[in-house]
């Protein structure tokens, strides 16, 4: 699967990626940030997620969740991200994808980022459940070239 389009990274954006890949996935790793000070820096202003579920949320539901809920620490928790793949936008705007493996749920992330004088900002994420034996099959078909 390393050679798929979809955790392919062009070697002039492999900085770029080893400053990302430490900050996902966001709202649940130290370097991140773990207090809401942290994720309102790290969140443009006009932010917003689509979550796995496929509902919208916006900048401040987010933060008010988050600030209620205080989130899971992914290390701590066992949680696995892989397949890591950044292509950049536009000027200082970069998609980082990625895949997170959550106890037995598998889900497709992806996030806008922003290089801002301040750092890194998100200007976007959307995570995508997906099923492990659809994976395991999609990985077996497109080896075989039968999409």
């Amino acid at each position: 699967m390393a050679d798929t389009p979809f955790v392919h990274t062009d070697a002039d954006l492999l900085a770029t990626l080893a400053e990302l890949v430490p900050l996902e996935p966001i709202f649940h790793t130290k370097t991140f940030g773990l207090t809401r000070s942290d994720f309102e820096k790290r969140m443009s202003p006009d932010y917003s997620e689509v979550g796995a579920s496929g509902r919208r949320y916006s900048r401040e539901f987010v933060l008010d969740f988050l600030t209620k809920n205080p989130p899971v620490d992914a290390a701590a928790a066992g949680w696995e991200c892989s397949d890591h793949a950044v292509r950049q936008l536009g000027p200082e705007t970069y998609l980082l994808t990625y895949t997170l493996l959550q106890d037995q749920r598998l889900t497709r992330r992806s996030t806008i980022w922003q290089k801002a004088d301040e750092g890194w900002r998100i200007l976007y994420h959307q995570g995508t459940i997906a099923s492990l034996q659809d994976e395991r099959s999609f990985d077996s078909k497109e080896r075989e070239g039968n999409l």
